[in-house]
Formats: structure tokens, C-alpha cells, sequence
């Protein structure tokens, strides 16, 4: 239960600041997680992206504001965040399918999305298998790109680099380097509040960094491991059940360190995968 109340307690910090700066680092704070973990949660959990929630708050709120015409569009703009007028024009008409100057007039039907609060639920009736395993450092080498603070925008930056890797020949020189556990292609998401986010496609390895390549040290962690298998999409679907109904009732919390995706296989439409969660007990 503490732990769904930190992010109900976030979820009031997100409400008393729709009228300024929202910090996502502060919002992994009160959570007790890092500012990646707390996004990866929240969508899940809300079946929305944390930026998109934000917008449709602030957007319920803008309108609220503008009707009855006492506000001028551009102070409404700015109070939530947006110094370009055509911005908070296309945002708002995101949300509510009519311009706000319609809106400020009278007479426009408008859209209100109200503030989120997570209970516990029960779940379950679907088992899901695991273990914990502790690791010592160990070392990656691969390819990897920047990662945006908005998570949901790199759902295009990380499958083009699976892609571009695979027709360069880049992926049967890591699988060349592989040599100590977790024995299969990692995806690894280093999202630390401390560092720059990057998204590793890369192998466990003693050897040395080939020209090209970069290098990586996975922090000592304990790991809440999943196995799983079925098309990329089910890794997904997995990754989203660790959350909702595993996490919460587990005795486990996120820890800080990165997300870790060990695929087994290379056959996309019959994979076997891992996920490798950072874990601490409560």
C-alpha cells in the first residue's frame, strides 16, 4: 500500500504544479524511483503516457479558463506552459476538437479529463514465473542512441537501431563477443537521474571494445528476472503485468539501475526473451 500512495502522493505534485514546471526527476523522487522507472509505471498502469496526461490536464483546465471569456487566450496560453500561442493552438485542439477562441465565445462542448488515482486491484489468475538473482558488475559492448526524458518518443529511435544494426552486419559481431551471463542480445535502457539516457543494443563480454563499439558497466543489482516468449509485441505485454500485477504486491520495489531485455533467440516472430528488472526489498 506505501507504495501506491507515494505515486498518488505524485500524483498531487502533478496537480499543484499544471500551472508551472513539472519536474519528472521529482516525480521519480516521491515515488521512490528513477525518473524513467516512474514513466515506464505510469503508463502502464494509466494506459496512457505521462506527457499526454499532463497536456489533457492542463488542456481540461485551459478550457475551463477561457469559458466565459473573461481570459485572454494568450495569459491562458502561458499560464500552462505554453509561450507560442500557435502551440497551446494545437494542443488544446488535441484535446478538445475546437480552436480555443471557439471555446472562449460560449456554446463549444469541451472535454474534461480528470486528475488520476491508483488503488490496488486483485489480479493474478494468470501465473507469472520468476526469480531473483544478484549480479556483480559486469561489462556490455555494443551500439547504442540518446534517449528522450519523454519515453514515448523513442518508440521509433530503438527499432530503427535494431534494424539498422541488422542489415550492417553489426549484429553477428556482438553475438561474436558474447561471453559471460546474461547469454543473449541485450536491450538495455541505462536511465540513472545522475546520467544521460541511452538505449544499449549490446552483449555481456570480457573482451575488448572493437573500434565502433562503446562500453558500459551494469551496475551490482538485484534482478527480478521474467522469462517469456511469443513476437516482440509480447515482451511488451509482459513488461506492462511485471508492473500492474506483480510490482505492487511483490515485497519488491524499483531500484535504481537500468532496464534489461536479454533476447535468446533471433527468430522476432517465435522469441524467447528475459526481463531484467533492478529490484530492492520494501
Amino acid at each position: 500500500m506505501e507504495w501506491i500512495e507515494r505515486l498518488n502522493r505524485a500524483m498531487v505534485y502533478i496537480e499543484e504544479n499544471l500551472d508551472g514546471e513539472i519536474d519528472v526527476a521529482q516525480l521519480g523522487q516521491i515515488a521512490c524511483c528513477s525518473a524513467y522507472h516512474f514513466q515506464r509505471m505510469f503508463g502502464y498502469m494509466a494506459g496512457v503516457p505521462l506527457a499526454e496526461y499532463i497536456r489533457r490536464r492542463r488542456m481540461t483546465l485551459a478550457a475551463a479558463d477561457l469559458q466565459g471569456g473573461q481570459q485572454k487566450i494568450t495569459d491562458v496560453a502561458l499560464k500552462y506552459g505554453y509561450a507560442s500561442p500557435t502551440a497551446f493552438n494545437r494542443a488544446f485542439q488535441s484535446v478538445h476538437g475546437a480552436a480555443p477562441s471557439l471555446v472562449r465565445q460560449g456554446g463549444v462542448p469541451v472535454r474534461s479529463y480528470q486528475p488520476i488515482s491508483f488503488k490496488i486491484t486483485i489480479k493474478g489468475a494468470e501465473q507469472m514465473e520468476y526469480r531473483i538473482e544478484k549480479k556483480e558488475t559486469f561489462d556490455i559492448v555494443g551500439v547504442s542512441v540518446p534517449l528522450h526524458r519523454e519515453i514515448e518518443k523513442n518508440f521509433q529511435e530503438i527499432p530503427a537501431l535494431w534494424g539498422r544494426i541488422a542489415e550492417d552486419g553489426t549484429l553477428p559481431r556482438l553475438m561474436e563477443l558474447m561471453d559471460i551471463p546474461p547469454m543473449g542480445m541485450l536491450g538495455v535502457s541505462a536511465c540513472g537521474d545522475s546520467e544521460q539516457w541511452r538505449y544499449y543494443i549490446a552483449v555481456a563480454t570480457t573482451g575488448s571494445t572493437p573500434a565502433g563499439m562503446e562500453r558500459y558497466t551494469v551496475p551490482a543489482a538485484t534482478w527480478a528476472v521474467f522469462p517469456g516468449e511469443g513476437t516482440g509485441q509480447s515482451i511488451q505485454t509482459l513488461e506492462q503485468r511485471i508492473v500492474t500485477e506483480w510490482l505492487p504486491s511483490s515485497g519488491y520495489e524499483y531500484a535504481s539501475g537500468p532496464d534489461v531485455e536479454v533476447y535468446l533467440n533471433a527468430d522476432p516472430q517465435n522469441a524467447k526473451y528475459e526481463v531484467w528488472i533492478p529490484v530492492v526489498k520494501k
